[in-house]
């Protein structure tokens, strides 16, 4: 398949370019994004189809997880089986913004998509591009990072069109996309535990949780 490329405004995506994305998205198709941090494919969270394009275009195991973006909390308490107060006390200081939390996966996010692990990787970014594309699609999206499986990040879309061109379908490119990485912190057992830090210290989470 040819990938197509155009061109998109970080900070105020024009409407044709959303429309073309979460098109695109519905149809089964992949798209890589430019977010707050790093560019990012995007597919139908709840296709099976959609989800083993995302695992073939990164040449990736898929035993493992592949991240959801959501743009609110009403989307995580669907997602969820169930949400403590601890993921309330962090997406209410750190949401929208660089924290992935794992959660434990409702059952009509689809058992591939997890990793076979019925857990979930969520994240509401502070990327107007993919918030709108949430927003057009109407449901939450996979978004994992836009790489080659063991490949350095890809922090723009001239580079990642160069890198997935044949496999991915369409690439918006934003430019330069180079924030700070998200921390990823598990809440799904009796102990919170940093899975991967990034932008937001671990003592900034612990002192969240330990304050309220």
């Amino acid at each position: 398949m040819a990938t197509d490329l155009i061109e998109v405004q970080i900070n105020d995506p024009s409407p044709s370019a959303i429309d073309r994305a979460a098109r695109a998205i519905i149809r089964g198709q992949v798209v890589g994004v430019p977010t707050d941090a790093l560019y990012v494919l995007v597919a139908d969270a709840f296709s099976l189809h959609a989800a083993g394009k995302v695992f073939a275009a990164k040449g990736r195991e898929s035993v493992r997880s592949l991240p959801l973006a959501i743009n609110d909390t009403l989307m995580a308490e669907d997602l969820a089986k169930e949400l403590d107060s601890r993921f309330h006390i962090l997406s209410r200081h750190f949401w929208p913004g660089p924290l992935t939390m794992i959660v434990p996966a409702a059952a009509k996010v689809p058992l591939k998509v997890t990793g076979n692990t019925g857990r979930l990787a969520l994240r509401h970014t502070d990327s107007q591009v993919l918030n709108a594309i949430i927003e057009k699609v109407g449901q939450a999206v996979i978004a994992t990072s836009a790489n080659i499986s063991g490949s350095p990040t890809i922090s723009s879309g001239i580079e990642l069109f160069a890198a997935m061109d044949g496999r991915v379908d369409l690439v918006l490119d934003g430019g330069i996309c180079n924030g700070p990485g998200s921390t990823t912190v598990d809440i799904t057992g009796p102990y919170w535990r940093v899975i991967k830090e990034g932008a937001i210290a671990e003592r900034d989470i612990a002192e969240r949780l330990q304050t309220n």
